[in-house]
Order: C-alpha cells, then structure tokens, then sequence
C-alpha cells in the first residue's frame, strides 16, 4: 500500500472546505475543530469517535489521488454495533474533481441517495451483482428523484446539480464526472454507514489510507482521535 503524504490532505481539505464555501454549504463545528482543539474534548464527544464523523480523505491505497480518490466528510451517522447509539440514518459529503473516479463497490447492507449537490456533472456507472462478486448482465433498476427505469448494465447514469439517485445493497457504482464540468460536492444520505465491514470493492483495494507525516495536521481524520482525558 502506498502512503498518502499528511501535506497532500490538508490540501485536499482545504481544497473541499472551499468548494463547500461556494455552494453555500455549513458544516458542524466539529469539522473545524483543530489536532489542538481534539485534545480537549471529554468524553461527552464520544459519539463522534465512536461513529467516525469528520473528514475522511483516501486514494483507496493506490497512490494517486489525482486520479482515484475520495474527499469525505461523515456528517452524522448511527452505529450497527453499539445500541448506545440509536440514529438509523447517516449523511456524508463527498467530493471528486472533474479529473477522479471513485472505484467500483456495492454495500452488502446499506441503502444510500447519492445527490449531486452542487458543481459539475456527476456520472454513476452502475450494474447489478452477479451474486459470486461479478458484473450481472442484466438491466439495472434505477430510482432517480420520483422516476423508476431500468439501464443497460455499464450505464452512466448522469446527475446534474439538484438530481440524485438511490443505490441497492448489491447493486455496484462506480463515480466519474463529466471532463470541463468542474469539481463535484456530492451528498450521501443513507442507512447507518459502516466503511470497515459494509464495503465490497470489485477489485480488492485499500479504504482508511496509510500516512507520511511529512508537515503537521491541518484537521485530523476521523479514525485519528485521541481518546477522551476525562
């Protein structure tokens, strides 16, 4: 596995807390806390630790984010494993460059709406599971904001700023945007989200990146918490 440089994150950060800015987007204030601020939070902030809400930034472990990568932020999320938590939702925003594709995966349980927030066009290229890990040549239902229709499979389902469309358990995407559209903010609205376990990736690949700690944290990521003092 590759290392991501902590130089190349906080640019990304950076780079998504604008984009964010421009589409008139708020994020909790959690998402700005600093490495400095974390130490001092007790536990009456567990749920943010437990759950993994904040910023998420990884190139899948294939060292070229400029291509394949994904800018995240967990907004709020509930949690499969631990009944202390109750919430049945999670909601995230993503971020792609017109130049990046996010790599092809199904969840084996979570439902999610993936929605073009704002920015360029958003492709979805999307098919059925075979049910042995594969592509099904079959025709892929897709709900789109009211509409329900099916695609060959291997269509790019488009999505302009405002359109959104619901991803089955099983059912494989895979993210582009158009060439010259511009970055992408993309929202996800879903069932309790659970990155280590949910996640079926067609071609085996990282998910939480490994890090070169070449200049200090500009935010840390959500599987960097310290623990709480008190």
């Amino acid at each position: 596995m590759f290392l991501m440089k902590r130089s190349e994150i906080n640019k990304i950060i950076k780079e998504m807390e604008q984009l964010i800015k421009e589409n008139g987007f708020h994020l909790p204030p959690f998402c700005n806390w600093t490495p400095e601020e974390w130490k001092t939070k007790g536990h009456e902030y567990d749920e943010i630790r437990d759950n993994m809400l904040g910023w998420d930034i990884t190139d899948y472990g294939l060292g070229n984010f400029d291509k394949v990568g994904f800018g995240l932020i967990t907004l709020r999320n509930g949690n499969q494993h631990n009944p202390k938590y109750k919430k049945v939702y999670a909601e995230k925003l993503l971020f792609l460059r017109d130049d990046m594709m996010a790599p092809m995966h199904f969840h084996w349980i979570k439902s999610e709406d993936i929605i073009n927030r704002g920015g360029g066009t958003l492709l979805i290229k999307v098919y059925n599971d075979d049910g042995e890990g594969g592509f099904a040549d079959t025709d892929v239902l897709v709900n789109s904001d009211g509409r329900s229709y099916y695609v060959p499979a291997g269509t790019m389902v488009r999505l302009e700023p405002g359109q959104s469309i619901t991803l089955w358990p099983h059912q494989y995407h895979e993210f582009h945007v158009v060439e010259g559209s511009g970055s992408v903010l993309i929202g996800e609205v879903s069932m309790c989200n659970d990155d280590n376990t949910d996640n079926r990736f067609y071609d085996p690949i990282g998910r939480f990146p490994k890090i070169e700690e070449d200049e200090p944290a500009y935010r840390l990521l959500c599987f960097e918490y310290p623990e709480a003092q008190d």
